[in-house]
C-alpha cells in the first residue's frame, strides 16, 4: 500500500487513504493515439498520399478510478476534502513505481465524474476524467 501511487510528490496511501481503483493501471499505461497524418488525394492518382514521416502523439484523455479509506466516518471525510482540493488544483503529476520511473503529467478535467460510499461511510470510489497534454513527456 505505501509507496503504491505516488500523486504531486505526496504517497496516496498515507496522505488521503487513496489507492489505485479497477482499471486504473490499464487506463494510465495504455497506449497513445495518434494525430492525423498528413493526406492527399489527387484525381491525377489512384488511392491517396498519406506522409507518415514525422509523426506525432495526440494528447489523451483517460479516466482514472480511485479509492478512499478512513478509519472513521469523520477521518474519511476529512481525507477525501483534502485529496479533492488536490485534485482541483489542476495538475495532477502521479507516479506508479511498479510500472517505473514515468511521471504521469495530468491535468484534472473534473467532468464525468462518478462517487459511491459505502453503508458505513468510510470507504469511497470516485472516478474522473483527466487530460494528458503530452504523453510523450514523463520525465521525472
Amino acid at each position: 500500500m505505501n509507496g503504491d501511487l505516488i500523486i504531486n510528490g505526496k504517497d496516496a496511501w498515507t496522505t488521503w487513504g487513496v489507492r489505485m481503483g479497477n482499471g486504473f493501471l490499464d487506463s494510465i499505461d495504455g497506449f497513445n493515439e495518434m494525430k492525423n497524418y498528413i493526406e492527399n488525394e489527387s484525381r491525377l492518382e489512384h488511392g491517396k498520399r498519406v506522409i507518415t514521416d514525422n509523426a506525432k502523439v495526440a494528447s489523451r484523455e483517460i479516466t482514472l478510478q480511485f479509492t478512499i479509506e478512513g478509519s472513521s466516518e469523520s477521518d474519511y471525510r476529512t481525507k477525501k476534502k483534502f485529496f479533492q482540493k488536490e485534485l482541483e488544483k489542476g495538475a495532477v503529476n502521479i507516479k506508479v513505481p511498479t510500472l517505473g520511473n514515468e511521471v504521469y503529467k495530468l491535468v484534472f478535467l473534473g467532468k464525468s465524474i462518478s462517487y459511491g460510499l459505502s453503508p458505513d461511510r468510510c470507504f469511497g470510489r470516485v472516478s474522473s476524467k483527466f487530460c494528458e497534454p503530452n504523453p510523450t513527456d514523463r520525465s521525472e
